[in-house]
């Protein structure tokens, strides 16, 4: 008997599923009928428990609210062409997630729970997860300090959560991006790599003034010079140059994307060399001017895989060129979806079979 047959689940007594519009999800803007709740005490992971998506109780004295210990992470689960639930490279996302409670000093969850709790969840509210073409059932687990106590202290209490969302595409066009070179996100020895919720919170500003020169998202760069490529917004970012696929090498200032992984994997499946180098502002400038540089887009979890159409550089706009079916950042897409959608063999193993 697994972890699936033995969580306790308390089933919501009405869903909300008929009052949501699957043909205009958006992203983020529903939440399912049900989340998993785990707590952490006495130095081990007590049993998870299922019940009903509802408001929480919380003391305002919450150690998370006041010294940041928060980690999540972000994935999917698909209906594929057979009608099987599965979730991408979950294991994956697991290692991950575990990089981040040790850089923030919170305590492990075992591979086990991390995975049953995530099948049971999805097994509830199976009927949430959407088929139409491009959306997902997203899947946000994450942990935080519960221990209420105003000290400076690594907390000894904690709550490990999941809720899911049925959304569709994260950018419907192509993005506008602006190299941004006085803002930091993260600093190499601190916590860029670490998925906790203090980046994104400090990502905002410099996103914000970007937003209002008519920009989407920035291009981050190196804390130190500001001189070398990092990532883009909350994805990292992948370029055609001179025919080979090259993309920023991974630092602790780098969020390791799965979906960045993945798309490595399959670059030579596709007939494409691929580099991991440091990527200067000044190259891209330069291949912009001499026509080198072919694609530009940014990719993660949410958003798959988004296409640049402008970057900007020193206050000057540089138009990438217009992708094809033919381009490679549109092959690599297609050829994830096929492998979530069962419709090419998965050769690596990436999806993991929800019973239902």
């Amino acid at each position: 008997m697994t972890l699936t047959d033995t969580i306790a689940i308390e089933r919501a007594k009405q869903s909300r599923l008929p009052q949501i519009d699957f043909n205009n999800l958006g992203f983020g803007n529903h939440i399912s009928d049900h989340m998993l709740v785990a707590d952490y005490q006495g130095g081990r992971w007590h049993e998870p428990k299922i019940m009903p998506y509802a408001n929480m109780m919380m003391s305002p004295a919450m150690l998370a609210l006041h010294y940041g210990q928060s980690v999540f992470e972000g994935m999917k689960a698909f209906k594929n062409s057979q009608g099987v639930i599965t979730i991408f490279r979950p294991e994956r996302h697991h290692k991950r997630l575990n990089r981040s409670l040790e850089r923030m000093c919170m305590p492990s969850i075992s591979e086990n729970l991390f995975l049953n709790a995530l099948a049971a969840l999805i097994e509830v509210d199976a009927g949430w997860v959407p088929t139409s073409e491009g959306s997902s059932l997203y899947l946000r687990p994450f942990v935080f300090a519960s221990e209420a106590k105003l000290g400076v202290k690594v907390a000894d209490e904690y709550k490990f959560m999941i809720i899911t969302s049925p959304v569709g595409p994260y950018f419907s066009k192509p993005v506008r991006v602006k190299v941004e070179e006085e803002y930091v996100r993260a600093a190499e020895g601190g916590t860029g790599f670490a998925k906790c919720a203090g980046n994104y919170g400090g990502a905002f500003y410099p996103t914000m003034l970007a937003q209002k020169q008519g920009y989407d998202q920035v291009l981050w760069t190196d804390a130190k010079e500001h001189k070398y490529i990092d990532e883009s917004g909350a994805m990292n970012v992948m370029f055609v140059i001179d025919g080979k696929l090259v993309t920023p090498k991974l630092t602790t200032s780098l969020l390791d994307g799965v979906t960045r992984d993945s798309i490595l994997t399959l670059a030579g499946e596709l007939g494409i060399e691929k580099e991991e180098r440091k990527v200067s502002i000044a190259e891209i400038e330069e291949t912009c001017q001499n026509g080198k540089l072919t694609e530009a887009f940014g990719v993660g979890t949410a958003a798959v895989v988004s296409q640049i159409a402008v970057i900007s550089i020193h206050g000057k706009d540089y138009s990438v060129p217009a992708i094809s079916s033919e381009s490679f950042q549109m092959r690599v897409k297609n050829k994830l979806h096929n492998i979530r959608m069962g419709i090419e063999p998965d050769t690596h193993g990436w999806n993991y079979v929800v019973r239902s």
